[in-house]
């Protein structure tokens, strides 16, 4: 059901606005519209342009309460908390972590420093020499790098014993040697350049250090250590800090939180001036409950003005259609997801959710009928629904009771046809003879006239829908108004009198019933603009309009044949559902009476599996492409609260 909606318009003086939306607005839920797009006949008007000063402390409060860890910044917070006090923690707090995250960020930046200190000096730790005194050498040069490891066997074998060099290998891995190679001052530049051609790259370690690599290393990490330490000192004493404010933090960001929200109302307001003094206008939709108690609460305020009115009193020329708010009894709320999927209805559209959640229970029921399966979909639904709120889940528990309703009628327990009676028919062995055609499954016939029935009820549904709207051409000529119901109803009716052996009307009765319909149909458009009074009735271009009918027509034929038998699958899910539990027990050994039960456990989990799977799929499909289409068109917009809580 959709819940009946009133048009507010609230005015007061400017600077009145935020004791309005506080202690009146915030208690309500209300959907604001644009005042300026909704009162254009109104002269003078202007956008309520002013800029938020919370935003700023609303982002400093929610950095603090994040801070505070995804469990902690979900609590509820105690107590209230003032404007001037929020906005005092919040300096205070600020004031504080400056401190802390000055003395942090000199630590990371010295951490850092020794951090790459030590990654340059870890590949020359096996240098057993003081590299100061190496530092200091004249006239014998060092050069500290690295050479890959092809090109330093070329050094050992080829290069080597040729030059007046020393290599002293550091370090190396799979694809790097590192160390240090020594040359006379004198010849330098000589060796430079072969060791250059062997690629090697040099490394440039700069005079800091004292003692071997090995000791210098040592020290470097308990340098880094010790930095280490000194942050998790301050991370202690930043957590001691948030843990003191923290309910103040959460305190502070709800303050803001609702002061933002509710400062925000003015983008949607609009602003007029009536000699010097200047007044807001906002705009919006309440539920019929809420608009009257809003104008008993505000009745005695001498500062606002409330015209409530209902969409039907609202200005021809007014744009604003109301929001859509869907309201049903709780057993069938879960099914609001799949009208959601499809799209919200109009606000004068029928709410297709009691619909659907009878429709598609029954039918996935008719077409997964197993008593055992059924509850272990019901079970399993409802625990899903209870701990993790799954809309979809609540869904499944009610198909579920269905599906067992079905697996009494059908006498099926897991798979098993002879532990309970069949209370209608066993799908797989059931069959009906019917004239013209013969022999033919029961299930099958079932499931067509069932399906004529539920596409005249669309049918009817779909009148409805257009009576609301006032659209004669949907209301009397379309292919689901009444000459389509007429037409399609006749057929149902010829076929029931024949294949129950009756007698079938008489061809002038036949020809009122099929053809004129058809003809209406045909030229729904013009008759619909000759109803509405329009002018430009007939089509300019006649010899095409006939041929476009005439084609038109016949596609409307196929398509009242194809819907039909699309009902064809709920008796063919019906008989696959029993015929693959059979291929189970037979797999299983249920004949010869060795029953191997893992065998009929892991197939009815299997079974209930894929096939619940495939048969949510496909009445969903029925939902959608055979009933929904016929009647239902979804384009309404949700309605959304814009102020949720007060500020205190």
């Amino acid at each position: 059901m959709i819940e009946k909606m009133k048009f507010l318009s609230v005015t007061g003086p400017k600077e009145d606005i935020d004791r309005v939306v506080n202690d009146y607005l915030s208690k309500y839920e209300i959907h604001l519209e644009n005042a300026l797009s909704e009162l254009k006949t109104v002269k003078s008007l202007r956008p309520y342009i002013e800029i938020n000063p919370y935003k700023d402390k609303l982002t400093k409060a929610e950095e603090f309460a994040s801070m505070l860890g995804t469990d902690k910044n979900q609590e509820n917070p105690t107590g209230t908390i003032s404007i001037e006090e929020a906005s005092e923690t919040l300096a205070t707090l600020e004031s504080k972590f400056s401190d802390i995250y000055t003395r942090t960020n000199a630590l990371e930046a010295k951490k850092e420093d020794l951090k790459a200190s030590y990654e340059r000096l870890r590949p020359f730790l096996g240098f057993d020499f003081d590299i100061h005194s190496v530092l200091q050498f004249k006239f014998i040069k060092y050069r500290f790098g690295k050479i890959t490891r092809d090109y330093y066997k070329k050094l050992e074998h080829y290069v080597y014993e040729n030059l007046d060099t020393v290599f002293y290998r550091c370090s190396e891995d799979e694809q790097y040697v590192w160390g240090v190679y020594f040359v006379p001052a004198g010849r330098a530049g000589q060796i430079d350049a072969v060791f250059s051609s062997l690629h090697f790259e040099r490394i440039h370690l700069p005079d800091e250090y004292e003692g071997i690599p090995q000791e210098v290393g040592t020290k470097l990490q308990s340098d880094i250590h010790d930095l280490d330490v000194q942050l998790q000192e301050c991370r202690e004493e930043s957590a001691k800090l948030l843990n003191e404010y923290k309910n103040k933090v959460l305190l502070c960001r709800d303050k803001f939180r609702s002061l933002t929200s509710n400062f925000d109302v003015r983008k949607l307001a609009a602003c007029t001036k009536e000699g010097k003094q200047v007044f807001y206008i906002l705009c919006g939709w309440m539920t019929e409950s809420d608009a009257a108690r809003f104008e008993k609460d505000v009745a005695d305020d001498k500062n606002l003005f409330c015209l409530i009115e209902s969409n039907e009193d609202q200005d021809k020329d007014s744009t604003l259609t109301p929001p859509t708010k869907l309201k049903n009894p709780g057993i069938f709320r879960p099914f609001e997801l799949f009208v959601r999927m499809y799209g919200l209805p109009s606000y004068n559209e029928i709410d297709p959710t009691i619909f659907v959640a009878l429709t598609y229970s029954f039918i996935f029921g008719a077409m997964f009928g197993d008593v055992g399966q059924g509850l272990c979909l019901v079970i399993g639904g409802a625990l899903l629904y209870h701990f993790k709120k799954m809309e979809l889940a609540a869904c499944l528990s009610s198909a579920g009771v269905f599906s067992t309703i079905f697996g009494f009628l059908f006498g099926s327990f897991f798979g098993f046809e002879d532990v309970i009676p069949a209370l209608w028919m066993h799908p797989k062995d059931a069959m009906t003879t019917l004239p013209f055609i013969g022999t033919m499954n029961t299930a099958f016939v079932v499931a067509i006239a069932f399906g004529m029935f539920l596409i005249l009820t669309t049918m009817v549904l779909h009148i409805i829908n257009a009576v609301r709207r006032k659209d004669a051409e949907n209301i009397f000529f379309d292919t689901n108004g009444i000459a389509g119901f007429v037409f399609y109803g006749a057929i149902v009716a010829v076929v029931f009198l024949f294949m129950t052996g009756h007698a079938v009307p008489a061809a002038g009765v036949l020809v009122v019933m099929f053809l004129i319909p058809l003809i209406l149909i045909g030229f729904k458009e013009p008759l619909g603009k000759l109803v509405e009074k329009k002018a430009d009735a007939m089509p300019k271009e006649k010899g095409m309009f006939l041929v476009t009918a005439f084609f038109e027509l016949f596609d409307v034929l196929l398509s009242y044949f194809s819907n039909t038998l699309s009902f064809v699958r709920i008796g063919a899910f019906a008989v696959s559902h029993a015929a693959m539990m059979e291929v189970v027990l037979m797999l299983a050994g249920a004949e010869s009476g060795n029953i191997n039960w893992i065998v009929i456990v892991l197939g009815n989990v299997f079974v209930c599996a894929m096939e619940g799977l495939i048969v949510g799929i496909q009445v969903l499909r029925l939902e959608y492409y055979e009933m929904f289409s016929r009647f239902y068109k979804g384009e309404g917009h949700p309605f959304t609260p814009f102020v949720k809580k007060s500020v205190d």
